[in-house]
This record gives C-alpha cells, sequence and structure tokens, in this order.
C-alpha cells in the first residue's frame, strides 16, 4: 500500500496559481487511481478531481475549468495545477489513493490511503 505526501500549499493571491503535488511511496504506483479533495472548515471534504490507473481523469463541477489533474508514474506523483484561485478555494487539500478502479470516484469513501493534507489560503 502507498503512503501519500502532499506538497506546494501556501499563501496566494486571488487570480493567482498554485501547483500542488502529491507523493507516493511504495510499490505499483501505477495500479492505483488517485484524487485530490479538499475541506473547509466547517464544511464536507468536496471531491476536486482524479485520475485513474489507466489515466481518465475526472473533475468537481466548481473546478472543472480552473484545474487540472496529472500522474508521472516513472516519478511516483499526481500533481494539481489549479489556476485563477478564488477566496472560496481556500481549504485543506488531500491526496487519496486506492488500487485500480472505484464505483464512485467522487466518493471520499471509496479511497483507501490519505495524505496528511497541505493548507491552501487565497486572499482577496
Amino acid at each position: 500500500q502507498v503512503q501519500l505526501v502532499e506538497s506546494g500549499g501556501g499563501l496566494v493571491k486571488a487570480g493567482g496559481s498554485l501547483r500542488l503535488s502529491c507523493a507516493a511511496s511504495g510499490r505499483a504506483f501505477d495500479t492505483y487511481s488517485m484524487g485530490w479533495f479538499r475541506q473547509a472548515p466547517g464544511k464536507e471534504r468536496e471531491f476536486l478531481a482524479a485520475i485513474s490507473w489507466v489515466s481518465y481523469t475526472y473533475y468537481g463541477d466548481s473546478v472543472k475549468v480552473r484545474f487540472a489533474i496529472s500522474r508521472d508514474n516513472a516519478k511516483n506523483t499526481v500533481t494539481l495545477q489549479m489556476n485563477s484561485l478564488r477566496p472560496e478555494d481556500t481549504a485543506v487539500y488531500y491526496c487519496a489513493a486506492h488500487q485500480y478502479g472505484m464505483y464512485d470516484v467522487r466518493s471520499p469513501a471509496q479511497y483507501s490511503t490519505w495524505g496528511q493534507g497541505t493548507q491552501v489560503t487565497v486572499s482577496s
């Protein structure tokens, strides 16, 4: 089973960009479907994007025009490029993994492994 570590969070002004990375340790990263979620205080965990183990991509409605997910199996990483950031994007961002496919990539319950999260703060 992989272990996940997110990086790349920080403080950015509205309209700016950030690139989050999730580094996976362990074997067979290329057999894992990967997802990005976020959680703001007092809110439920929100699906952002996922990339399957065969590289199909999925996006949440609130970010599908502004965010892009990609993976590099040679480096065991998955990346979330975030553009045109808004103050409402402020949250803790989490990377998650599940081996092979899932019935619903948008459901947090489908994922077996989570990173510790990285804070993203967007100022107005």
